[in-house]
């Protein structure tokens, strides 16, 4: 019988590749239920192809927009939802691909973990808010969480495990160390007096990876791996002196484990999401994901770089951030996404994102999050300071 799938966030980058896979396993997955933000016309395409039952529109004029064209072509049978929060816990759902983007992915994830659901986690915020409250929802309703981020996965796949009672369990009494890979981005080389010029369509133009525009500029700034730093201390239980990272410009190894006996394991591969995802989906089992092998021979050098903090300051203020605890890395996500949504706007420079995060960081009260309700509410009051940061900025 196949699996039925409840992807949320099916018509971005990593939404995309999912459907891949599951075009390649027809007898394996099954895809019960999607959820997307607005592009009606991606999710009508969906809808004709895999023939989902549920389908959850985050923005209300879509989903109306949506009912009116399903109508239209006599494909009125699937049930529309006005939010993603409950599909992931549809009775009916064995797996869900939790692969919203941002902090928008938290409450629909929470739900599928407290559904007891097997969570293939590509939405790092959701650890990143609400690390601790997370995990120990996922150990209480035996949720099993599965990494789909290419470092965390090859961290995953490194890794000595086991899952007992429908969670997974890391053997790491061995480990020294876990290592993520970044590639640096496209400004790892630039000159870093011209970080002020820098437009845009620079910053949307990465070198390996082909993604949305938001997690770009995170690559571009390095808070995507000091996001997936946090994210990987929750997922494999490590303090943050044992997980680090460093530039690997080619994004041929993805992630290692430093053993104490001086071994260390490398998980590689092509920069292509499928291999994760296809790798999440099936464990322990392995299934053709549609991803070429490396050919050695091609390979040529591979190069290893710290990660200067002149150069990618938002990577350090995401270590500090965890480092200091409580509602900080919260606040940090929260910020982000604000500094890098005014940047895509135009409304402030390159080298104001992490500035705008700092103050954040130090001038907002982080308070005590003891539900997800209140990591919420310190999300949102974080969202309005940064607003009334850059309403403060056009002033000047």
């Amino acid at each position: 019988m196949a699996i039925n799938v409840a992807l949320l966030g099916a018509t971005g980058s990593i939404g995309k590749s999912t459907l891949d896979i599951i075009r390649r396993h027809p007898d394996k997955y099954r895809l019960f239920a999607i959820s997307a933000n607005r592009s009606v016309d991606s999710v009508i395409d969906i809808i004709r192809e895999f023939r989902p039952q549920v389908v959850a529109m985050h923005d209300r004029r879509a989903a109306d927009t949506l009912v009116e064209r399903l109508q239209e072509n006599a494909m009125a049978q699937v049930e529309i939802l006005g939010n993603a929060d409950s599909i992931g816990a549809l009775p009916e759902v064995d797996m869900v691909v939790a692969a919203i983007v941002g902090a928008a992915g938290l409450a629909p994830t929470y739900q599928a973990v407290k559904g007891g659901k097997k969570v293939l986690l590509a939405n790092k915020e959701a650890l990143v808010m609400s690390g601790k409250l997370f995990m120990e929802s996922a150990s209480k309703y035996k949720a099993l969480i599965l990494p789909v981020d290419s470092e965390h996965n090859a961290i995953f796949q490194s890794l000595e495990k086991c899952a007992v009672d429908g969670r997974l369990h890391y053997d790491t009494s061995a480990v020294n160390k876990l290592i993520l890979t970044a590639s640096g981005g496209p400004f790892r080389q630039r000159d870093l007096s011209t970080f002020g010029d820098i437009r845009v369509e620079e910053a949307c133009q990465h070198p390996n990876w082909s993604m949305g525009q938001k997690i770009t500029v995170d690559s571009a700034t390095m808070m995507n791996k000091g996001l997936e730093l946090i994210e990987a201390c929750w997922l494999f239980g490590m303090p943050l002196d044992k997980v680090s990272a460093v530039i690997h410009p080619q994004s041929v190894i993805h992630g290692m484990v430093q053993y104490n006996d001086g071994s260390t394991i490398a998980q590689m591969g092509a920069p292509d999401m499928r291999t994760p995802i296809a790798n999440a989906m099936a464990w322990p089992e392995r299934i053709q994901s549609g991803v070429m092998g490396l050919d050695f021979t091609q390979l040529g050098h591979m190069t290893f770089d710290a990660i200067e903090q002149e150069r990618f300051p938002c990577y350090f203020l995401a270590r500090e951030a965890f480092q200091q605890g409580g509602g900080l890395p919260t606040i940090l996500n929260a910020a982000n996404e604000i500094a890098v949504e005014a940047f895509l706007s135009g409304m402030i420079g390159f080298t104001m994102i992490p500035r705008l995060i700092e103050r954040c960081l130090s001038e907002i009260s982080d308070g005590h999050a003891f539900d997800i309700e209140s990591v919420i509410d310190l999300d949102s009051k974080t969202r309005d300071y940064g607003r009334q940061i850059l309403k403060e900025l056009q002033s000047l």
